[in-house]
Parts: structure tokens; C-alpha cells; sequence
């Protein structure tokens, strides 16, 4: 199965939103095939579903003060972080081709993400029974929420590279108070090459999902986004 991947720059978070909805619908239509953004934010606060708004710790006249956004979305769960040195993924796919179950899917999500740490760096990451995601020990390195309309998916993961953890001192991550966060700069001791890790997550990702993918610039996904020709 196809699956363009495209990697972009750093986006603010509601121009990849409205990119993800047009994708979205296109993807039901089944005018395009799979397709996932890999990017990253600025400084942002996103509320989920199971929002609660208790959760952003940092008061937001300060959050706005830094040049922070908050932004209330259709993803599943709480109060998440998004900033620099975070690699976002957006997969837009048919869950038809693949199981059309959204627990198989968040497992796979899930499973990119600890044979990704396992294979290139050797660390030991694990899944938590009670919360999604991908965690070393008991703090978390990838944070997963999902929405999936018609069984066509938006929304995805995000992997902490060199991340600023200072800035999930704002929030109680996804309302969870008992655990930490983690990244792989603190882990190896060094930032890591961005380019290298999307790499790494295309890999990985494709493994995961048995896909091919291809890699798009930005004009063939404006193109895609406008709708001309995919193929």
C-alpha cells in the first residue's frame, strides 16, 4: 500500500490542522492515497476531548505573554504540549487497510515507536496499561491521540527529540500527574539530527504498517491540497 509522506517545516499548529481536515476529506473520497505530515510547532497547548482545563498549570495570560497558543481540538484525551524539537506525525489513513480497528491502530503507533528506540539508539521503552503512548520507565517520549471519522484518521503522534521539557512544566501532560517526560537528547545526552529521526520514523512507520512510502515536497502536497493530480 502507498503512503506519501511529507516533511515539513516548522507549521503553527492551525494551518497543519485545517492541511489534516482537507486531507481527511479527500482520504474519504478516496481522491488521494494514505498520506503523513511530519513537522513541528511552535509553542503550543492543545485540549483534547477530555479536556480539563486544570490541567494548564502555567496561567494562560503568562502562556499568551511567551507567544504560547492554546487551542481547543477533536483529538481524543487531555492537555498536550507541542513545541521545537518535537517531531509531530499526522498520518491521514484508511483504516480499511488495516484491520479497521482503532486499538490495532494505536498499537502500531505505539510499536513504531519502541522498535524505533530498541533498533537505532538500544534503549528500552514500553507501553503503560493504564495510559497511551510510549514511555521509558515512567516517564513518556511519545504521546499518541487519534480522531478517526469514517474510519480515516487525523491527529497521530508526538516523539520527543530535543524538545524543551522545561515546557511541560506548563501542563499536567494529558492530566497525569505521577509521571514524567522524557526525550531522546536527555536520554543520549546530546540533540539529536531531526532529519536522521524522520528518517528513522518513515522507516519504521512503514515496517509497522506493511506501506511503501513516498516521499512528496511541499508543492506536490499543495497540489494535493488543491486537487490535482496525485498519482
Amino acid at each position: 500500500m502507498k503512503l506519501f509522506v511529507a516533511i515539513l517545516d516548522e507549521i503553527d499548529y492551525l494551518e497543519a490542522l485545517a492541511m489534516q481536515e482537507q486531507l481527511l476529506q479527500l482520504r474519504q473520497q478516496n481522491k488521494v492515497p494514505d498520506i503523513m505530515l511530519l513537522l513541528q510547532h511552535p509553542p503550543t497547548v492543545t485540549l483534547g476531548t477530555r479536556e480539563n482545563r486544570y490541567n494548564i498549570i502555567a496561567p494562560e495570560g503568562e502562556l499568551e505573554k511567551l507567544g504560547v497558543n492554546i487551542y481547543k481540538i477533536n483529538r481524543g484525551g487531555d492537555v498536550t504540549y507541542h513545541g521545537p524539537g518535537q517531531i509531530v506525525g499526522y498520518p491521514i489513513l484508511n483504516l480499511n487497510g488495516y484491520g479497521k480497528s482503532v486499538r490495532l491502530y494505536v498499537d502500531k503507533l505505539e510499536e513504531v515507536f519502541l522498535r524505533l528506540l530498541r533498533d537505532e539508539y538500544g534503549i528500552s521503552a514500553g507501553r503503560d496499561s493504564q495510559y497511551t503512548g510510549v514511555w521509558v520507565g515512567d516517564e513518556k517520549i511519545t504521546a499518541i491521540g487519534c480522531s478517526v471519522k469514517r474510519w480515516v484518521t487525523m491527529h497521530g503522534f508526538a516523539f520527543n527529540v530535543n524538545t524543551d521539557l522545561n515546557h511541560f512544566t506548563w501542563i499536567n501532560p494529558c492530566g497525569i500527574t505521577d509521571k514524567g517526560v522524557t526525550s531522546l537528547q536527555k536520554i543520549l545526552g546530546q540533540p539529536q539530527d531531526i532529519d536522521k529521526v524522520n528518517g528513522q520514523i518513515i522507516s519504521h512507520f512503514s515496517r509497522a504498517f506493511n506501506c511503501e512510502p513516498e516521499l512528496i515536497n511541499r508543492q506536490r502536497l499543495q497540489d494535493i491540497l488543491g486537487g490535482q493530480a496525485h498519482e
